[in-house]
């Protein structure tokens, strides 16, 4: 495929003239090989041919629960960043750690993705539920050297950070294995934003469920609130979410098959490229790096931004409850929005680049709008608490629902190519943005209107990636055409 789209001989060669794991168990219906009789009113079924299965449903809602739980506690400290600061002792600079430790997570993706593709999705999904346990148990320890405990609680984090590869990535394998082509682009908004939406959640919980100091713009001045009791109501929602991990992690070691019994699509059945060729074949498509860019770079950076929101709103008098608000209705805007545009997609196909031109549009005027309103002393705008909050909001709306609508773009640009490898690399490189401005904001937390200019800048860039970017549609032609 390269830069260009794939041909039609390179097509063909997917089709598999049958698949292993349809076999079916005594007692089926299915016709064997050569039967050519069918009986008044029925549908006759050919070897290897697609069917949808109601389990579906269950697996995906179990994914994406988990997806859910890495999502929450990945984000647990920087909404209650002042609590934190007054109970353990943390920093501007530990916050701002503790966030990056779930894009440091993704250094080994590499691991992760080749696990993706040799081992399928069970053993790659244990292996993260069984990361995310350790996490929340180890920074769940009640011990009273403070030192000791803000280790505990960074290696926690951690350990959370190294299940994102597969849970962030793992969302179009899942629907491609699972879910008929007209279900698909829905399957994977579920699975792809629910870890966001568990971040949307902890901007609710944490600031509900532990008090803020009087003053959250200093918190080194004298409040009326004791650090320890802080430091109770904190190790309340700690061990909550260490006992639901676990709970959801043995449902996980119940049942969670990595395939169907039959596939339920002809791309689904399709041959597909090896790990080695695969990475070869993603990093010499120039379309492909190129979308790639125009994903990483905007969702990375409003990921970075998001996770601090309560320190970029400190400076405008926002609190930590109402900085909570705007995180999580920006976040849970996205997702809904996120999935009824998925929906539209399966409905109405093969226009997946007017809806990005569309979604980055709004977003980099949502974004300007936010930084201008924040620089009021120079800009004179109307700085209201609606104002922010409606800015803010839609910036998190219109790029957060763009996650899945790239994701079903990178599958039609570079099929054959595995879904896990796709988007193990853009997953990566999107933390690798989030890392790299965490990293800055460990130098430069004094002032950070340049945090709300990168947000801006990032979806512009993303949007003139995007308006150049020829698109193609590998896989729905197999699905459409070939099938037919």
């Amino acid at each position: 495929m390269g830069a260009v789209e794939s041909t039609e001989g390179e097509r063909e060669p997917l089709l598999a003239p049958s698949q292993p794991e349809a076999r079916e168990q005594p007692g089926s219906s299915r016709e064997q090989p050569g039967s050519s009789r069918e009986q008044p009113g029925s549908s006759r079924e050919q070897p290897g041919s697609s069917r949808v299965f109601g389990r579906r449903w269950v697996v995906l809602a179990l994914f994406s629960t988990l997806g859910f739980l890495q999502g929450m506690v990945w984000n647990t400290w920087g909404p209650i960043q002042n609590s934190a600061k007054h109970a353990f002792g943390f920093t501007s600079k530990d916050v701002a750690v503790l966030v990056i430790w779930g894009p440091v997570g993704y250094i080994p993706w590499l691991l992760f993705v080749w696990l993706m593709d040799k081992k399928g999705l069970r053993t790659s999904l244990l292996l993260a539920a069984l990361l995310m346990v350790l996490g929340s148990t180890l920074r769940s320890v009640p011990i009273p050297d403070l030192q000791l405990r803000r280790w505990l609680i960074h290696g926690g984090q951690l350990l959370n950070g190294l299940a994102g590869p597969t849970l962030m990535s793992a969302g179009p394998l899942l629907s491609t294995t699972w879910f008929a082509p007209d279900e698909r682009a829905t399957a994977t908004a579920v699975a792809s934003l629910f870890g966001y939406l568990g971040a949307a959640c902890s901007f609710l919980i944490g600031p509900l469920a532990v008090p803020a100091p009087n003053d959250t713009q200093v918190v080194n001045t004298v409040t009326h609130w004791d650090p320890g009791q802080i430091r109770t109501h904190i190790q309340n929602v700690l061990y909550t979410e260490l006992g639901v991990i676990t709970v959801f992690f043995a449902f996980a070691l119940l049942y969670f098959p990595s395939r169907p019994p039959r596939p339920p699509s002809v791309a689904a059945a399709s041959q597909r490229l090896g790990y080695r060729s695969s990475i070869c074949r993603l990093l010499s498509n120039v379309r492909f790096l190129m979308m790639a860019l125009a994903y990483s770079v905007p969702t990375g950076v409003v990921a970075g931004w998001s996770g601090v929101l309560d320190m970029v709103l400190t400076p405008a008098s926002v609190s930590q409850v109402d900085a909570g608000w705007i995180g999580f209705w920006s976040i849970v805007g996205g997702c809904v929005f996120g999935v009824a545009m998925a929906r539209f997609a399966d409905s109405v196909r093969g226009i997946l680049k007017v809806i990005l031109v569309l979604m980055l549009a709004g977003a980099s005027l949502a974004a300007t709008w936010f930084t201008l309103t924040c620089l009021t002393r120079l800009t004179h705008l109307l700085s209201t608490k609606a104002t922010l909050y409606t800015s803010c909001i839609l910036v998190g709306i219109f790029v957060n629902s763009s996650i899945p609508i790239f994701f079903e773009l990178f599958m039609e640009t570079v099929y054959p190519v595995p879904e896990g490898i796709t988007c193990g690399v853009v997953t990566f490189l999107s933390n690798l943005f989030t890392g790299l401005l965490l990293f800055f904001l460990t130098f430069l937390s004094t002032e950070l209107s340049w945090l709300n200019w990168c947000v801006a800048g990032s979806c512009l860039f993303s949007l003139l990636l995007v308006i150049l970017f020829r698109e193609s549609y590998d896989r729905l032609y197999l699905d459409v055409f070939v099938s037919v």
